[in-house]
């Protein structure tokens, strides 16, 4: 999606267009990285970016007013209770509490999530998410999907599963695990799993595995094997964070990778951001670096993040196949990664999105 500025005319080019905008410069420390040393961290940005017509993907109080109003839609709330709800959302109370609130409403009476209201909506929230991807978003998944397959793992705090539907459009499967399965998440830690995204907070179709509270998967925080796992994986590899925000807050992100790793600042990972305020920018990137995370500016527009990451994704992917080269030949391996991402977007672009056939519920991912 294409940003426009509007510029004096001593700045056009003689066609009329505006001069190409220089590239930004990749960090040094990120881009001689290899896959499997990372660790990408998917974001709400990310799915905004995607399917930006779908509310619920852009944040929790956008994804608890998709859930209110199904429920309403559906007749499930009394006229005393949606209005209740409306006011705690509009006062901005505590969102974790009112998505909680709101569960409990839609399963008053039993803990069988096959017998609750709460999947209705989740599915209508989330229904046909492949017809409404966008070009550069696919551009996006795509440079993701190019470092799973080179050895990166991957991670989300969102509930949808848009990355595995864009991966099955290429004809590759990618599993969607979730906290409720110890064995799988270990096996996903020990890199036993790396075609798999682990959704931390759950993902749709499994509606039993969401949790929105750290007491909802007590099993994993108490088993010592899984959480040294997955704990290692914050000390020795990079996280890279895209379209996450404060998500390093998350009280779920901390219980599972911050409140026992000791020596944060020591560490070296990254967080892709916009620009904008430079305030806040500076703020952010104080506060990140107590973490050891290194925040970096992909530019000044949010349509400037598809290709500056598919770039960044080349030169990683290149050093994935031929480690660190000599020079003169970061060029070659480079533009050949570049090309396959290219061609990759350009096949998904050709392609007619189908309609999501909706998994029978069931309480197994």
């Amino acid at each position: 999606m294409a940003s426009t500025v509007s510029l004096g005319k001593e700045t056009l080019l003689e066609d009329g267009m505006p001069p190409a905008k220089k590239p930004r410069k990749l960090l040094p420390s990120l881009k001689t990285k290899k896959p499997r040393e990372l660790v990408l961290v998917i974001g709400t940005g990310i799915s905004a970016a995607v399917a930006p017509q779908v509310p619920a993907l852009k944040s929790w109080k956008g994804l608890i007013q998709a859930l209110l109003d199904a429920a309403i839609d559906f007749d499930l709330l009394e006229d005393e209770e949606s209005k209740r709800f409306q006011k705690c959302l509009h006062e901005d109370k505590n969102l974790v509490h009112v998505a909680h609130d709101l569960i409990q409403k839609l399963s008053p009476r039993t803990s069988n999530v096959r017998s609750t209201f709460f999947k209705d909506c989740l599915y209508e929230v989330f229904d046909d998410l492949e017809s409404k991807m966008e070009d550069s978003g696919k551009q996006l998944l795509q440079s993701v999907l190019h470092l799973m397959e080179n050895g990166a793992l991957v991670l989300t705090t969102n509930f949808d599963n848009l990355l595995e539907l864009y991966a099955a459009h290429q004809g590759k499967h990618l599993e969607s695990l979730d906290l409720t399965d110890e064995k799988k998440v270990l096996e996903w830690a020990q890199e036993k799993r790396k075609l798999s995204v682990l959704h931390i907070h759950g993902v749709y179709t499994n509606p039993s595995g969401i949790v929105l509270h750290p007491a909802g998967y007590q099993n994993v925080l108490r088993n010592t094997e899984v959480m040294r796992e997955i704990q290692k994986l914050y000390e020795n590899k990079s996280f890279l964070f895209l379209g996450c925000g404060w998500t390093v807050d998350d009280t779920t992100f901390q219980a599972l990778f911050l409140e026992a790793v000791k020596h944060k600042s020591d560490l070296e990972h990254f967080m892709l951001v916009r620009r904008g305020d430079v305030d806040e920018f500076k703020k952010l990137r104080e506060n990140m670096l107590d973490k050891g995370i290194k925040v970096i500016s992909y530019g000044e527009e949010y349509a400037d993040l598809p290709e500056y990451f598919e770039r960044l994704t080349s030169e990683i992917a290149m050093r994935g196949r031929t480690g660190v080269p000599k020079e003169g030949q970061q060029l070659n391996g480079s533009a050949t990664a570049h090309a396959e991402i290219k061609a990759n977007n350009a096949k998904a672009s050709r392609q007619e999105p189908r309609r999501s056939t909706l998994p029978a519920f069931s309480s197994h991912s």
